[in-house]
């Protein structure tokens, strides 16, 4: 048996195994979903597909939800509040990328969110199943809303609406824009077949200071279905101030003049543009004072900018001179070689000086400098990144300063017109561009003092969102301090009802969500544990849910997508002809491959179980007899 063990012969054994097509089940779970009244057939489509022998037969089913994500089907609740189908496609496509497979879609065919899923790359076959109205209804609604998010008192703000209608029929509504209760603005409108498509171009006085909210509504024509996609809410910030800009520049540059137009673009804001050898008014007559490259003739412009403590936006280049500024002692400095380099940007999620959405920094052309590297040494926040060639380093491109209630900012790199041109081929609109440099100037020209909480949340949020809401907080030395607990307070004006949530610290801030709320306007006060320092605000939950806009399901779209993947379209009520098709469908078949395994002629562990028994026993033994 020893001999057996240490010789341990192997025999190769093949076996065969048979592997079936995939067919993956796609679930809309969206809210959209409940609000047509077909959860119950889907839910019972789902079960008849899970439930035929036939189907099992020729198939593994697997069973998915997706909302804005995808996740596996273990209870199937229609609550999601936005719709994904690009996403979820892409994610199964992935995921059986290597098995003979085909997906069932469910859904309305109504996206919200992300790629258009009509020209999807797919190599599965996709049968879209449609569920909901497919009847075309009279229609009026809100498609999109523009206006800014600030303006100053007594001063006129854009706002801007598409309006769209759908059916054949000429008709006739009334376009009004509300403000607590009263009119404030109204047009009578027209649609037709061939014109169905206004844009309401209007300006309103901003006559109080704070945040304000309006109502933007179309009146319900007959006949029609739907009127929740009739209104939109928004809000607009009035501050009760006036902002001069000068600039200070040592080259002429096209930098300079899109800096100007981006500015002026808020008629409360007058930008003077200076070569520094002609400059000879005085810095305090500005609240931001803007230095494009300077060099050593800004000397008594930086000594006047140390004494009164002037707010300032650096903008360097390749003819700046490092070698003056860092003998400044601005906070930066900079190790520079003989050469420049164009450094792209990537968009800091971290950064909570002021709210700034990413406008697509990443795509936007890369900025030129001087080569080196950055080393600062005051407390600051990152906006942007440097990139160089799609490698994103930790140097920073843009950031801002704080230091005894002087606020500054420093971009690394010219080139900025670049950016207005891209923006606006990126969005047919320089809007995006000219609203992130408006949110620069307008926290570089606040003289207002720095606190040690900061708290940034939006002014509207629509119904059933998850609030999300972030915090800075600082020590004395206004350091980021990531030792504090901080717990936020929201209270519903109407109910009283009050909800208490803790922050989590999330990359170096303070972050909290907040589900479940109803509809209704929200005071809240977040508090530092330990310390008496508040922050307080509020913002406003609107009845506006994006799931509940349309009026019927997108059979074109689903057909599309079905005739692009080889699949076919079906509706709810056609399962019968669904099955048929997917058994007979020859592409779908099952696979057979044989595996080879080695595997042990003598099972060792009885033999060894064997041996050490016996060689028990014998010592046992000799040890009765006395052997041993």
């Amino acid at each position: 048996m020893l001999l057996s063990l240490l010789i341990n012969p192997i025999i190769k054994k093949t076996e065969l195994e048979n592997t079936k097509p995939v067919l993956s089940v796609l679930v809309d779970a969206s809210k959209s979903i409940s609000f047509f009244k077909e959860t119950k057939n889907i839910a019972t489509f789902l079960s008849e597909i899970k439930k035929d022998k036939s189907i099992n037969e020729k198939f593994d089913i697997n069973a998915f939800t997706f909302g804005s994500k995808i996740k596996p089907l273990d209870s199937l609740f229609f609550i999601e509040k936005e719709t994904n189908i690009s996403k979820a496609i892409t994610a199964v496509n992935d995921l059986y990328e290597d098995k003979i497979a085909a997906i069932i879609l469910l859904s309305d065919g109504n996206q919200t969110i992300g790629n258009d899923y009509e020209f999807i790359n797919s190599k599965q076959k996709i049968y879209p199943i449609v569920f909901g109205d497919t009847i075309q209804y009279k229609d009026l609604k809100i498609s999109q809303l523009n206006v800014n998010k600030y303006s100053y008192i007594k001063n006129k703000f854009p706002v801007e609406v598409f309006l769209n209608y759908e059916g054949k029929e000429s008709v006739s509504s009334l376009f009004s824009i509300f403000k607590g209760g009263k009119t404030v603005f109204t047009k009578k409108i027209t649609f037709s077949a061939n014109n169905n498509v206004q844009t309401i171009s209007t300006n309103l006085t901003s006559s109080k200071e704070g945040l304000q909210y309006y109502t933007a509504s179309i009146k319900k024509i007959e006949g029609e279905k739907n009127i929740k996609n009739n209104s939109e809410n928004f809000s607009v910030e009035v501050i009760d101030e006036q902002t001069k800009v000068l600039i200070l520049t040592s080259v002429l540059h096209p930098d300079l003049g899109v800096l100007k137009k981006s500015i002026e673009t808020n008629k409360q804001r007058s930008v003077a543009v200076f070569l520094i050898d002609n400059f000879k008014n005085q810095i305090n007559d500005y609240q931001l004072i803007i230095l494009y490259q300077p060099n050593n003739n800004f000397n008594t412009v930086f000594s006047e900018i140390k004494i009164n403590k002037s707010n300032y936006f650096l903008i360097s280049g390749a003819n700046l001179d490092w070698n003056f500024i860092n003998k400044q002692q601005l906070g930066f400095t900079k190790n520079i070689l003989n050469q420049t380099e164009n450094y792209g940007a990537s968009f800091s999620d971290s950064f909570l000086t002021f709210s700034q959405k990413d406008i697509g920094f990443n795509q936007l052309p890369p900025l030129k400098d001087q080569f080196g590297e950055v080393v600062i040494s005051k407390e600051h926040q990152t906006l942007l990144f440097q990139n160089i060639n799609g490698l994103e380093t930790k140097q920073p491109l843009l950031i801002t300063l704080e230091d005894n209630n002087q606020k500054s900012s420093v971009l690394f790199g010219e080139g900025l017109w670049k950016w207005r041109a891209a923006s606006f081929l990126n969005s047919n609109s320089f809007q995006d561009f000219d609203a992130f440099i408006g949110n620069l100037v307008q926290y570089l020209a606040s003289n207002k003092k720095r606190n040690r909480l900061e708290v940034n949340a939006e002014s509207l949020y629509p119904a059933n969102s998850v609030i999300k809401i972030s915090a800075f907080y600082t020590d004395k030395n206004y350091l980021f301090d990531a030792r504090a607990t901080l717990e936020i307070i929201v209270t519903n004006m109407a109910t009283k009802e009050v909800v208490r949530n803790p922050f989590s610290l999330i990359n170096n801030a303070y972050q909290t969500e907040i589900e479940n709320l109803i509809a209704g306007d929200y005071n809240y006060k977040v508090s530092v544990n330990g310390q008496n320092i508040h922050a307080y605000g509020k913002f406003k939950i609107t009845d506006y849910q994006i799931e509940e806009q349309f009026t019927n399901a997108n059979a074109k779209k689903l057909q599309k997508l079905a005739n692009n993947t080889a699949g076919r379209l079906y509706f709810k009520d056609e399962i019968n002809k669904l099955k048929k098709a997917l058994l007979a469908d020859k592409s779908y078949y099952t696979t057979q491959k044989s595996i080879i395994k080695e595997e042990n002629l003598i099972d060792w562990k009885w033999v060894l179980f064997i041996v050490i028994s016996l060689l028990s026993i014998e010592w046992f033994i000799r040890k009765y007899y006395g052997k041993i």
